[in-house]
């Protein structure tokens, strides 16, 4: 398997390996979600710190960012297997609820509500928000 594999789906069928019980990795079939929860905060501020070196959109290590934000999408990843082997969701279902928010939180674009300033997006996405915790 030496040889570059790219996109999503190659990606979620890797991880997929790594936890097969006959072909996987020790390692990673030992894994729940309480023991992941280090690493995802681990690489979360592994990215914080590099992004901590960036001025604007312009400056900063992007190569350092493309490998930690890849680090933390294998947590994503890590955790929506674990839950697909228990029957409690996959990826897909974590796409599907991430599109369905970003939809749902900006009806200034997706609906027919106006806002034209941050302030207005902002105040618009804590009600949204708030809405959604009382729910």
């Amino acid at each position: 398997m030496g040889q570059d594999r790219t996109g999503f789906e190659s990606l979620v069928e890797l991880v997929a390996l790594l936890r097969d019980p006959e072909e996987g990795c020790p390692w990673d079939l030992e894994q729940t979600h309480q023991s992941l929860s280090k690493y995802l905060e681990e690489e979360t501020n592994e990215t914080l710190e590099v992004l901590d070196g960036f001025s604007g959109n312009d400056g900063g290590d992007f190569e350092a960012l493309k490998d930690e934000l890849g680090d933390v999408l294998l947590q994503v990843l890590l955790h929506s297997q674990l839950a697909q082997e228990s029957g409690r969701f996959n990826i897909d279902d974590v796409l599907t609820n991430l599109s369905n928010k970003l939809i749902r939180r900006h009806p200034h674009v997706f609906g027919d509500s106006k806002a034209s300033t941050i302030e207005e997006v902002t105040e618009q996405w804590e009600r949204i928000k708030s809405d959604e915790k009382q729910s």
